[in-house]
C-alpha cells in the first residue's frame, strides 16, 4: 500500500494563508533571531555544569547538594512552560520572547551579589521559570512564518541553536571561568541576554501563519478546536512526549554532570572538557542539519510521517540509550569518548521532530498550548535526573560506580521512551480519526 501524504494538518487555514503576503526575508530574519535566542538559552543553561568543579570546591558542597542546585532549574520549568503555552494565543510571540530574555538576564544577578547555595538555587529557579517556555514558544513563533510543509529546516535550525549554544559557549565560558573566575561567566551571560532582548524588540514580529490571530481585513472565523483531553491522549502526542522525555533525560545529565564526569573520572583538563562538550554539540548540529531536511524530502516523496518523523525520533533515542549503557564500561578513552558523543549527541534529533509530529495532529489555534504541555511533560527528567545522579554518586562506594548506576538508569528510561515513540506515533491515522484535514497548504509566492 502506498504511503499517504504526511503534511501537517492545516485545518481551515489553507484558504486564509493562500492570499497572505509572505515576506521571505523577514521570515529568515526572525529565524536567525530565534536561533540566536536558543544559543543564549543553552549558554545560560550550560554555565552551571561548566563551572561545577570550581563552584563545588569554593563553596565546599557535596555531589548531592550540587545535584539539588542543578535540579532546581527545573522546579518551575515545566509549570511555566505549561502556563505560558495556554496564553500563547492571547499574547504575541514578540512580547513573550522579549520578557523571557529579560528574565534570563535578571536570573544571573543573585549569585553575583552573594555566592552561596541559596542564591545559586534562587537564580536557577528563576532562570528555569523563564526558560521553561523558551523552546516551545520560540518554535511556535517560528511556525507563524512558515507553512506546514516548509517547517522541517527552520525547526532544525531552531533546535540547532541549542547545539550551537553549547558548541560556542563551552570554550568561551570555560575561558572566562579559568582566566577570570566563574562569576565572570554569569556576568557575561546577563549582558548577552539583555542585548538579545533589545534587538528582538526592534526586529521580532508575528508571522502570517497564525490561525489564532486573523490579520486585519479578514472577517474573524472561528478556528477549529478540539477538546484538549482528546488531543493529549492521541498516540502521536503521547509518543512525541515519550521521545522528548527520553531525550531530556540525556540532555539533563549532559548539562549537569557530563563536564564534572569528564573532569573527575576521565581526568581531562578544563579546556579538554570544553572541547569534548563542543564536539558532542557539533555532532548534534550535524545531525539536526541533515536529518530534518531529509525528513522533509521523504515527506515530499510521499513517505508517511509515522516513518519519516516518528520512527526517526524514537530510533535516535534508542540508539543513544544503547551508547549510554555501554560507555561507562568501555575500554580505552577513545572508544569511551565516541560512545559519549553518541549517547548525548544523537538525542538532539528527537527535539525538532517531536514538535513536528505533535503539530500534525493539533489545530493551529491550539498548537501553542499543546506545545507547552508537551514541553512541560517532556522535560520533567530535568527535575529528577541531576538530583538522583548526585545522590547516587554520594551513596556509592566510589564515584565511578555511582556514575555507572546513573547512566544505566538513564539508558533504561531512554530505551523505553524511544520504543514507545516508535510504536505510538501515527500522525496520519490520528489526524483522520479526529477529523483534521491532511492536505498541504499552498507554498508562499
Amino acid at each position: 500500500m502506498a504511503p499517504r501524504s504526511s503534511a501537517p494538518p492545516v485545518s481551515r487555514s489553507t484558504d486564509r494563508t493562500a492570499g497572505r503576503p509572505h515576506d521571505r526575508r523577514r521570515a529568515w530574519l526572525v529565524t536567525v533571531m530565534i536561533v540566536t535566542f536558543m544559543v543564549v538559552n543553552f549558554a545560560d543553561k550550560s554555565v552551571l555544569g561548566l563551572a561545577a568543579v570550581p563552584i563545588m570546591d569554593e563553596l565546599h558542597i557535596s555531589n548531592g547538594t550540587y545535584g539539588l542546585i542543578s535540579s532546581s532549574f527545573y522546579l518551575l520549568f515545566s509549570l511555566s512552560g505549561l502556563v505560558v503555552g495556554f496564553f500563547s494565543s492571547r499574547i504575541s510571540s514578540r512580547t513573550m520572547l522579549f520578557v523571557m530574555a529579560l528574565l534570563w538576564a535578571v536570573a544571573q544577578l543573585p549569585v553575583l551579589a552573594v555566592a552561596a547555595v541559596p542564591t545559586l538555587i534562587a537564580g536557577r529557579v528563576l532562570l528555569g521559570a523563564a526558560e521553561g517556555p523558551a523552546a516551545s514558544m520560540s518554535m511556535h513563533a517560528l511556525y507563524k512564518w512558515f507553512p506546514p510543509e516548509r517547517r522541517g529546516l527552520p525547526s532544525a535550525l531552531q533546535i540547532g541553536g541549542a547545539a550551537i549554544g553549547t558548541l560556542v559557549s563551552a570554550p568561551v565560558l570555560t575561558w572566562l571561568i579559568t582566566d577570570f573566575g566563574w562569576r565572570s561567566a554569569y556576568a557575561a551571560l546577563a549582558v548577552v541576554s539583555l542585548l538579545w532582548a533589545l534587538v528582538w524588540w526592534r526586529t521580532g514580529h508575528d508571522g502570517p501563519y497564525d490561525e489564532a490571530r486573523p490579520p486585519r481585513g479578514d472577517s474573524p472565523r472561528p478556528a477549529k478546536r478540539l477538546p484538549y483531553r482528546r488531543l493529549l491522549l492521541t498516540g502521536t502526542v503521547l509518543g512525541s512526549i515519550a521521545s522528548a522525555f527520553g531525550a531530556a533525560w540525556a540532555l539533563a545529565l549532559a548539562h549537569a554532570w557530563l563536564p564534572a564526569y569528564l573532569r573527575t573520572e576521565l581526568d581531562l583538563s578544563p579546556h579538554a572538557v570544553a572541547t569534548t562538550v563542543s564536539a558532542v554539540s557539533a555532532l548534534s548540529l550535524v545531525l539536526l542539519l541533515t536529518v530534518s531536511p531529509l525528513m522533509d524530502a521523504l515527506k515530499a516523496r510521499g513517505v508517511s510521517s509515522r516513518w519519516s518523523s516518528g520512527a526517526a525520533q524514537g530510533s535516535a533515542v534508542c540508539v543513544a540509550a544503547c551508547a549510554m549503557a555501554a560507555f561507562p564500561f568501555a575500554d580505552g578513552p577513545v572508544i569511551r569518548l565516541l560512545l559519549i558523543g553518541v549517547a548525548f549527541g544523537t538525542v538532539a534529533v528527537a527535539i525538532p521532530l517531536h514538535y513536528v509530529t505533535a503539530a500534525e495532529v493539533v489545530p493551529a489555534a491550539q498548537r501553542g498550548a499543546v506545545f507547552g504541555i508537551v514541553a512541560a511533560t517532556g522535560t520533567l527528567p530535568g527535575l529528577i535526573a541531576p538530583f538522583v545522579t548526585g545522590r547516587l554518586i554520594d551513596a556509592a562506594e566510589t564515584a565511578s560506580s555511582g556514575y555507572a548506576t546513573a547512566f544505566l538508569i538513564a539508558a533504561a528510561v531512554m530505551l523505553l521512551s524511544g520504543a514507545s515513540a516508535v510504536i505510538a506515533i501515527r500522525p496520519e491515522q490520528d489526524a483522520r480519526r479526529m477529523g483534521l484535514h491532511t492536505e498541504r497548504a499552498p507554498s508562499p509566492p
